[in-house]
């Protein structure tokens, strides 16, 4: 056994933990990183890139299938999936070099396997440290003043659709398929249903997406949901809200999948050669020694304060082993509040209805603030400005002008309450409305910002001057 002292040890590798690494790393702190996998965690390796590279390819092939309509005839559109998969993992090990390199950079410290956290012992008086088994069977004892929890998140599973690889996937499976199913049934029709729904059906696959709510992503304001669907439906996605899977009904037979839905009283049959579960994410709390710690335990998730102290007030946690807004940028946010109150600083805490959130479905989504519903039944009385993106020039030109930008705003105190767009690429545009809010900026003041002609961003504008009524294109 080899023991190691550092100022803070952080348990896991991903965004959460390796964004507080370099903040702590930053303010002077030894720090060491204990990861089982590879250095980038889900983010990296099982989700948000990956996906977005696959949702890249998938975008510019639907461009090519109708490269007739900007003038460009370039003859039979094929999909070589394979070199598809090929740029998606390169551009991961780009980055994974990247991120190696700031870890040198930054004189962190990485202790590659299973981490386990320890209870009081012969080695420290007080729970927090980590004993880290390496592939080798060797055991390294990591000994320091704080530790900081970052272990992630993984696909939940449902009772009677548990994960087999190969008919039953969850997105980790689905980024490494060989090849496109020639249908799929997608469990799921929250954010990373829908991407995957708007990506495969661009590869050519026929896609169902069934959803327990009564609309998709059902978190978003109930217009963009509207429009969302509105728009899957005209490219042939076959949408099954308000349905409810019947675990029993599920079988495998000659390669297909099969299975059936209730939807309000009526049986739904379904099948498909590949199933999508897609109902979200369970948080890594198990098999890293929280038992023993006095750390508690809310639904699986790690409780934790504003700046991110456990109920053991030298370990922290950050990221989806906490629950909240399980989003990468989140994560990172986390990460520094956390490192930064290790080392003495004041930290504002995290705001979630100041988080932008962004699908980057076809069109993406983006928003952030209150939706309607939620501005209502907080008693606010509002006023809203809506404006298309058919009214936009710069939409036009680019040959995506389905969508919207919708306002919300405070009667009384003008203050925006919220942003929801849906449109081509609003997630670019979606920060400007988070700094408007940041700012307590009113409609008006963002409305007299000027928007340069011709960009997509004049939509953001437009709808904040619609709020008052004033929208000059509108």
């Amino acid at each position: 056994m080899s023991e190691y002292r550092y100022d803070i040890v952080v348990l896991g590798g991903g965004i959460g933990g390796y964004t507080a690494a370099i903040r702590a790393a930053q303010l002077g702190k030894s720090v060491a990183i204990v990861e089982r996998d590879k250095m980038g965690g889900t983010c990296l390796h099982q989700g948000c890139i990956p996906s977005k590279a696959l949702l890249r390819s998938a975008e510019v092939l639907a461009t090519l299938k109708n490269s007739e309509e900007f003038g460009i005839v370039s003859g039979q559109s094929e999909l070589n999936f394979e070199q598809v998969q090929r740029r998606k993992q390169g551009i991961v090990d780009q980055l994974h070099q990247g991120l190696q390199f700031l870890m040198k950079k930054n004189k962190i410290t990485i202790h590659n396997g299973n981490g386990r956290i320890i209870g009081p012992s012969i080695f420290s008086p007080r729970s927090g440290a980590v004993s880290v088994e390496k592939e080798d069977g060797e055991i390294d004892m990591l000994l320091s003043q704080n530790l900081i929890i970052a272990t992630g998140s993984r696909p939940r599973s449902l009772p009677g659709l548990e994960i087999d690889g190969k008919h039953i996937l969850s997105s980790e499976e689905a980024l490494q398929m060989d090849e496109l199913p020639k249908s799929i049934v997608i469990i799921g029709g929250g954010v990373i249903g829908v991407e995957w729904a708007s990506m495969l059906n661009d590869f050519g696959v026929e896609v169902t997406v069934v959803e327990l709510d009564k609309r998709l992503v059902s978190l978003e304001d109930a217009d963009v949901s509207k429009e969302l669907e509105r728009l899957f439906k005209k490219r042939g996605i076959r949408l099954v809200t308000g349905a409810k899977v019947i675990a029993d009904s599920i079988a495998v037979t000659d390669g297909k999948v099969t299975m059936r839905a209730d939807q309000a009283g009526e049986i739904v049959e379904l099948s498909a050669d590949k199933v999508l579960v897609s109902v979200g994410r369970i948080a890594n709390t198990e098999g890293i020694g929280l038992e023993n710690t006095d750390i508690q335990i809310d639904k699986g998730f790690i409780r934790a304060n504003r700046y991110m102290q456990t109920t053991e007030s030298h370990i922290y946690a950050v990221g989806d082993a906490i629950g909240g807004l399980m989003l990468a940028h989140v994560a990172g946010h986390e990460g520094i509040i956390a490192a930064e109150h290790i080392c003495g600083h004041n930290p504002d805490e995290l705001s979630a209805h100041l988080v932008p959130k962004c699908t980057y479905t076809r069109p993406e989504i983006a928003s952030v603030g209150l939706t309607e519903e939620q501005a209502l039944e907080k008693g606010h009385k509002i006023k809203t400005g809506k404006f298309s993106f058919k009214a936009i020039g710069k939409a036009l030109v680019y040959g995506a002008a389905d969508g919207f930008v919708k306002v919300i705003a405070d009667q009384e105190s003008n203050d925006i309450l919220g942003v929801h767009m849906i449109g081509p690429q609003v997630t670019n545009s979606i920060t400007e409305a988070a700094l408007a809010q940041v700012l307590n900026a009113t409609p008006w003041e963002v409305g007299q910002t000027i928007h340069p002609h011709p960009t997509l961003s004049e939509a953001l504008g437009e709808a904040m001057l619609a709020v008052d009524g004033v929208a000059i294109s509108g």
